[in-house]
């Protein structure tokens, strides 16, 4: 957890193959810590493919099952499926919008909104940029993309930056510089 929120945790991401592998982490996150997904990454990116969109659109119904057998895996059926269907909207994305980066960070004007996280009372589970993402998303053929998930995917690929104002990674992601004394 540490290494993964000093190194990956709301730095922004444009790449659509980590935009994909992150929809399908924080989906299978549901219900779940998210030390238990970091925990099975590496297992998740043996199984779908290493996230290439293309294929896991490709899974076929006896792949789902091979699945369903992956200790490796959060074995739920409805979040493995959901991974499958998400791929082939995301594709459907990507050639609507070009790419998927393009898509999604429009819904942030393209620029990382500023967390001001002072106190545990500031950490919200999700914001009204969140609730249309994830309904635009609904929309489009997506699941396991509600709000909350939605919000937790935002924070991960950096569209916010929701490190603490004290963290040190907080300055370095806001664009802001330090002064020097």
């Amino acid at each position: 957890m540490i290494e993964y929120h000093d190194t990956e945790w709301g730095v922004p991401v444009h790449d659509d193959q980590v935009l994909f592998e992150f929809l399908v982490l924080e989906g299978a996150q549901a219900g779940l810590s998210w030390s238990t997904i970091l925990r099975k990454r590496l297992a998740y990116r043996r199984a779908f493919a290493g996230f290439e969109v293309e294929r896991v659109a490709r899974f076929t119904p006896k792949k789902l099952e091979s699945l369903m057998l992956d200790a490796g895996i959060v074995r739920n059926r409805l979040k493995i499926e959901s991974a499958v269907k998400n791929a082939r909207a995301f594709l459907r994305v990507q050639e609507e919008f070009k790419s998927f980066s393009e898509y999604q960070w429009r819904f942030v004007d393209g620029v990382p909104i500023q967390g001001g996280i002072r106190s545990m009372r500031d950490i919200v589970p999700s914001t009204a940029v969140s609730d249309t993402f994830s309904r635009d998303l609904k929309k489009r053929g997506f699941n396991f993309v509600g709000s909350t998930i939605i919000y937790a995917h935002m924070q991960a690929v950096g569209m916010v930056n929701d490190h603490w104002l004290e963290c040190f990674r907080h300055g370095p992601l806001s664009g802001k510089r330090k002064r020097r004394s």
